[in-house]
This record gives structure tokens, sequence and C-alpha cells, in this order.
């Protein structure tokens, strides 16, 4: 369950998780939680022929089970979360031989840095290589990026009420409209106040709002009228203060027509997201979440090293000092000239080969 990235990093979990346990993988059907408004298959948005071709020779995938499986009545089995030790092969190896077909909930992987390196291998294959955008959505995407006039920059800005929620942040002047919004998304997870929401802020928890994000772009010296591709959700919030400042501003749905956006829901807007921002010139996160890791690796395999996560610890630190705007926007400044990553350590680190050379 959850975004697209998500689920795309569960599906190359289950890619290892099979080949630890030499078992076919059956192409998954999307569980996606109610607030994505998504029903999208795998084939909907992933190119199945692709994937299962890219596959061959590391694990075994199918469409549908074999016409002797068919009848069998699938065994669900809990996975504890990742702190928790967990061995695949003393745990479920014998439920598979027993019942032939389970399903893993959830499949991320524990402690997949004790895989043998037959199931890592089948895993990075998975992520790095065989998993790639539908036809029809990559041609989408395409259309998308030669309407922006190059070289541009794709910003991931987050802040939406139910990541807001989650952080149990406190903000202050957002507005009703948003306030209201954000209480509804808490399901009795009130925000932290004293000490310890200052502590949480102070350790960078906090999302940036997009007027933090655009103060930082300008201490950043991003020019006012650079192309933008915004890559973010209809749910985003506060905006405007954003958007006043840097109006070079594209979005799928101000490129595409409507018919099609219409047509495109849920995951599949998230994965022409995912499009743009792999091939924009510079990609800069106001979050760090799993479509950022996913995102830093690609590009870092692809050679493109210009991706920036914005510090939000240090921007929490240095408000708090309670700095005055010119020397914030120094201290911004200052703590992101080295803040290019690389992708490496992100998503799978161990798909990255390490080296002693130093990187220009």
């Amino acid at each position: 369950m959850g975004g697209l990235n998500q689920l795309r990093r569960d599906l190359c979990d289950g890619v290892g998780i099979a080949r630890l346990l030499n078992a076919t993988l059956l192409l998954p059907h999307f569980e996606v939680a109610a607030y994505w408004n998504d029903s999208s298959g795998f084939a909907d948005i992933f190119d199945v022929d692709f994937f299962i071709h890219q596959m061959d020779g590391f694990l075994n995938v199918v469409k549908e089970l074999p016409a002797n499986l068919v009848s069998k009545q699938p065994v669900f089995i809990d996975c504890p979360k990742k702190n928790i030790p967990f061995d695949y092969i003393d745990a479920i190896l014998p439920s598979l031989l027993l019942h032939q077909v389970i399903i893993l909930r959830p499949a991320a992987s524990q402690r997949s840095d004790r895989y043998p390196m037959f199931a890592k291998a089948a895993r990075c294959q998975a992520c790095y290589q065989a998993v790639r955008l539908a036809k029809h959505l990559e041609q989408e995407a395409e259309y998308i990026l030669g309407k922006i006039p190059r070289p541009f920059l794709a910003l991931h800005l987050r802040f939406e009420p139910d990541m807001i929620a989650y952080s149990r942040c406190m903000y202050d002047s957002l507005s009703n409209g948003s306030l209201k919004l954000i209480k509804a998304a808490r399901d009795g997870r009130e925000p932290f106040s004293g000490d310890l929401a200052v502590a949480w802020r102070r350790r960078g928890k906090c999302p940036l709002t997009p007027k933090e994000t655009a103060f930082i772009f300008h201490a950043l010296h991003i020019p006012l009228d650079m192309p933008i591709y915004l890559a973010a959700g209809d749910e985003l919030l506060e905006r405007e203060p954003f958007l006043s400042m840097y109006t070079n501003i594209y979005t799928k749905n101000t490129l595409l027509d409507k018919e099609i956006m219409q047509k495109v829901q849920g995951n599949s807007k998230a994965a022409l997201d995912y499009y743009v921002s792999l091939n924009s010139d510079i990609y800069i996160a106001s979050y760090f979440g799993n479509m950022d890791k996913m995102v830093a690796a690609m590009r870092a395999l692809k050679g493109n090293w210009k991706t920036l996560v914005l510090n939000r610890r240090a921007f929490a630190e240095a408000g708090l000092r309670g700095l005055n705007d010119a020397d914030l926007a120094l201290h911004v400044w200052q703590t992101h000239q080295e803040a290019f990553i690389s992708g490496r350590g992100l998503a799978l680190p161990d798909c990255f080969c390490l080296n002693n050379t130093d990187e220009n």
C-alpha cells in the first residue's frame, strides 16, 4: 500500500525475497490506500513484458498463476517491521513449501544486507534495470519534457495534509483552510508541543512550507525566471507564496490536455512526475521521501549529479536561533554549498559499487 514509489520499492523487495526463497514471482496486484483514490494495476503503470524479459536469468516471473495452482487459496503472511529480527528462510519457506502460493504483507525486505549475492543481484536488477513505465505514460511524459524550455529545474514540493499530520509538527500563519485539512488528517496524532516540538523541529523532522522553500531557493540564487517543473500532488497546501515568487512554473495539469488528465489518476500522475524529474537538468526535493530516494539514485546511474535535497535541519536550527532574513539566507547558502548528492546510500545502496576515487 502507498504511493507509486513505495509500491515500486516493495516490488523490488519482493523480487529479492522471491529469489532468496527460490520461488516464482506472480506480478503483484496493487493494494492502494483509499487516500490515493487509485485502482491502477501493475500493467497500467509499468511495462510488464519488459519487466519479465529483463528478469530472465535472475528470477522466474509470471503474469498469472499456472493452471495447477489456480485453485489454490493463497495464504497471507504478515511480516514484522524492519526493527525486528526476521529470517525469511526459517519463517516463510516452510509455509511456501506447504501451501505453494503465499502473499507477503508488507514485502519490505528485512536485513537485506545479509542477503546472499544472488538475491541482491535480482533485487538490483528489478529496481534499476527491469522497471520502466508503460509506453503510454512514457509518451505523455516525453510530451511534457518537450514543452519545458531547457535547462529546467524539477522541484518535488511536499506539503500535503497527511504528511504534515504524520510529522506531528505545528505551523504558524497557515490559512484556516489548510489548518482544517491538516486537523482532519491527524486521525488522533496530536502535534507535539513545548520542548518536544522544538527538539523535533531542530532535528529537521518538519516538512518545509512552500514559503520556506521559496526563501531557500532565493538564498541559493536560483533565478526568479528559472523554468521550474512542479512535481506535486493536487493536495499541496500553501503553494501561493512559492508561485508568487517563482512564476515560470510548469505542471502536468497545465501541459497536458484536460481529456488526457481525466484518464490519468493517482499513481499514474506520480509516474509522470517521476519521469520528468528523472530527466530534468536539476532536481530538488523539499523533503526526502521514497520518490526522492529513487529519483536521486536513478539520476546517479544516468550520470546526472545535479540532485539536491533541501536541508531542513540546518534551516530549522538557524531559524530557532532567531537569525534575521539576511543572516538566515547566508547560512542557507553556506550549508548547501556541498549538498549535491550522488544517489549512493539512498535507494538500495547495495546496488552501487564503491570506489576510493574522488568524484568531480
